[in-house]
């Protein structure tokens, strides 16, 4: 069963069969697991080719993701 908890004064929480889990760390999950399927369609589609830093690259791409998914739960949660 997955639902959200939300407190008075505090973020709320996603409850995964009675475990709390912290908004941020489902976020932070949510957007690795898009991450890394981004990064390989990028790969394979020869588009680090053109880009100047890879690492530095992935890290904006990783906030990007992270800000988005960011974005879209609190869309849902109004």
């Amino acid at each position: 069963m997955l639902s959200i908890h939300k407190g008075l004064c505090m973020s709320p929480d996603i409850n995964l069969y009675g475990v709390f889990v912290p908004t941020f760390f489902a976020l932070l999950l949510t957007s690795y697991g898009l991450f890394r399927v981004t990064h390989r369609v990028l790969a394979a589609s020869g588009m680090y080719r053109h880009v100047w830093h890879p690492a530095l690259f992935d890290i904006a791409l990783y906030f990007a993701l992270l800000g988005v998914c960011q974005g879209v739960f609190e869309a849902l949660n109004r």
